[in-house]
Parts: structure tokens; sequence; C-alpha cells
């Protein structure tokens, strides 16, 4: 299970007075099947940010590079702070001086199914998949679709490194940069110049 206070490092980096990200609370996991977003975030550097919900809340990686539909490329992803489900709708600008400042976009949205068994047969449980180390989906979103998998390596210091690769199967885009033919939102069809606008106006 998710811990108790997972949400605390959410709540400590944001001045909700001052940010439109959403406030943190646990959500029940949806009957419709489980959450995943992908947000292209353009903060101090341009990245995305990879989120599936687990025991009610958004476990969430930074990519750097974007995920990817070719099986070939190996994209790092590095752990961050779990988010309230919530924020899986959220789309906007934080301003410059909160933390995560600049536009979000929600790039991709849709649900997923969990592909690791457990020994004997049956579902190992989400969260001991992320614990294990090796976490095993199958995507159903706008742009993302098959299989992925989340892969920690090692820890570099005191971070750990994590690798999100596509699984070979009849989805893969082989030689395809998705996230350069498909650069804008999956819920309101905007740039990240057109949400920065529509914020300012």
């Amino acid at each position: 299970m998710a811990k108790k206070n997972s949400l605390t490092t959410y709540k400590q980096k944001r001045d909700f007075a001052h940010t439109p990200e959403p406030q943190a609370a646990k959500a029940k996991v949806s009957s419709k099947g489980r959450v995943f977003v992908v947000q292209k975030h353009d903060a101090s550097h341009l990245h995305y940010d990879f989120r599936i919900e687990v025991d009610g809340v958004l476990k969430s990686w930074a990519v750097p590079k974007g995920p990817s539909m070719d099986p070939a490329n190996k994209r790092l992803a590095v752990p961050t702070e779990d988010h309230p489900i919530a924020y899986a709708g959220f789309e906007g600008t934080i301003p410059d001086d909160q933390y995560g400042g600049g536009t979000v976009m929600v790039w991709d949205s849709g649900s997923y199914r969990n592909l690791k068994e457990q020994e004997g047969g049956g579902e190992m449980p989400m969260a001991q998949t992320v614990e294990h180390g090796r976490i095993e989906i199958w995507l159903e979103g706008k742009k993302l679709r098959g299989g992925f998998a989340l892969v920690r390596t090692r820890m570099a210091g005191k971070q750990q490194q994590w690798l999100l690769i596509k699984i070979k199967d009849q989805e893969a885009l082989p030689g395809k940069d998705i996230c350069a033919d498909q650069p804008d939102s999956a819920i309101s069809g905007r740039s990240l110049e057109e949400i920065k606008k529509r914020v300012r106006s």
C-alpha cells in the first residue's frame, strides 16, 4: 500500500494560495481502471512527468526526453514526489516563484492495467511492483498504447534512477519520435505557448 503520508512532500513544496495546482487529497481507485498521465512540463528544463495511479496517489517520474514508442529507446526516469489523483487533469501555468514554476500540459492520459503476475498466478499488487523496482503495464492512452516497463537500475548518489522502456508488441513504432510528432495537449489540443497565453489573458 502507499505510505500513509505519501502526499506530505507534495504539500510541503507548494503554497496553494499562489499555485493553481490541486491541493493534496487521496482518492479511491477508479472503477473504470487505473489512471495514467504524462504531463509536458516547461520548467527550468523542458521534461515530461510520467504518472501512474497506485493506491490512491499518482506515483511519478520525471522523464527528461519524454516517453518513446520505439523499444530501442531506453528513457531515463527519475522518481519525484507522489501527486494527488486530481493532478492528472491539471493543465496550466505555475508561477515562476513557486516550486516547479512553468507551464504544464496534459500531453497524454488514459487508463492502464498491470501486466505483472505473482508466482502461482494472479496480479501482483502495483505497490509491490514499485517496491521491487520492475513495473510492467499496458497503457490505453490517446498517444501511448501497449506495453511499457519501468525498471529501477541504480542509485545516483541518493537519487534512484529508472528506465522507461516500450515493450516490443504490435503497438510499437520503431524509428518514430512521438513527442515531436504529437507535441500538443491530449485534452485541449493546445500547445505550451497557447496554454501560457490563456493564463496571461
